[in-house]
């Protein structure tokens, strides 16, 4: 055992007792924008992922179900090795240190390969029945749009009209809601910082993580996710081949670049709202630099006619210096 356990979080060692991990060695990694933490485990040259996902914060029940719902269907989710949900504690199988992202950094001329292996996965996903999760249905997205108007807009100073901007945003989804029946597994948070290559190499199976706020609703969200990544820079040209295979493969019918724009205004002005949230209320300002890159392509998503009400919204509301400055500074 490292001496990393002595700071670690109570009740740690004992856990690992029960799950036949004592001895093991403890290093913490770093953590992110959730209350969660994970910590490395070897024991005996075996090695292990373990996350502590403590209440009233987090809840790992659901990491837990959706976890055992993509193993059934022959998805890459994480071995679970043992769990104490109540007190949020879950030993899993360990996928290495090839994130989709770090990958590529040391890699970019596989920055095409290693996303035409995530499209894969996605497709592979969407060939299955929808899982038993709960709808995302327009309370869902309007819970996740009014984000944009509780923290970005206060903080960036402006008094809107929140009545209308829910309004605009009900007209626009309404179709799309229609459309997403009978509805696929939305793992919500799907991009390269989430995405695990087992083998080192983009040709090797997609290890899946951070999906335990999974959703039934458009195939298209978690495209949006991986192609308007609000971590790193995805090349418009990229955006489109990669849209282009999975278009090519899934046939997703003629409102399919409709949805994707929706869905991907949607996402981006939900992300520039948490993103506003991490530093206001959880002193995480390294998140307000991201806001740019988000912002950019929500302005590209709101050129789709689909965005019109949405679109007039932000022009008789946000202020076009604001807009053409990535959301300009907030305080």
């Amino acid at each position: 055992m490292s001496d990393a356990v002595e700071t670690l979080p109570d009740g740690l060692t004992e856990f690992l007792e029960q799950a036949g991990w004592d001895g093991a060695a403890i290093d913490p990694i770093p953590g992110d924008a959730s209350f969660r933490r994970y910590f490395r485990i070897n024991r005996n040259g075996k090695p292990a992922m373990l996350m502590h996902a403590p209440p009233p914060h987090e809840d790992p029940k659901p990491f837990l179900h959706v976890a055992e719902w993509l193993i059934a269907q022959g998805m890459r989710a994480p071995e679970i090795y043992a769990a104490e949900a109540e007190q949020g504690w879950v030993l899993l199988e360990d996928f290495g240190q090839d994130r989709m992202r770090d990958w590529i950094d040391a890699n970019p001329a596989g920055e095409t390969a290693a996303y035409e292996g995530a499209i894969d996965a996605l497709l592979e996903l969407h060939k299955r029945p929808a899982g038993p999760f709960p709808p995302y249905d327009m309370a869902a997205y309007q819970r996740e749009t009014s984000l944009f108007t509780e923290w970005y807009c206060p903080a960036a100073g402006l008094e809107v009209d929140v009545e209308c901007h829910a309004a605009a945003w009900r007209e626009a989804l309404g179709p799309l809601l229609e459309r997403q029946q009978p509805g696929v597994t939305v793992l919500r948070d799907y991009h390269a910082e989430n995405i695990m290559l087992l083998g080192g190499s983009p040709g090797a199976p997609q290890g899946l993580i951070d999906f335990q706020d999974a959703l039934v609703g458009h195939p298209a969200y978690d495209l949006v996710s991986l192609l308007q990544d609000a971590r790193r820079d995805v090349s418009l040209e990229l955006e489109a081949r990669m849209l282009e295979r999975y278009c090519k493969a899934a046939s997703p019918g003629e409102h399919f670049a409709a949805d994707y724009a929706l869905l991907g205004a949607q996402r981006n002005a939900k992300i520039v709202g948490i993103f506003t949230r991490l530093w206001k209320r959880d002193g995480k300002p390294r998140y307000l630099d991201m806001i740019p890159r988000v912002w950019e392509a929500m302005e590209r998503d709101l050129q789709h006619p689909a965005l019109a009400p949405v679109a007039d919204w932000f022009d008789a509301n946000v202020p076009q210096d604001l807009r053409e400055s990535g959301g300009g500074t907030i305080a």
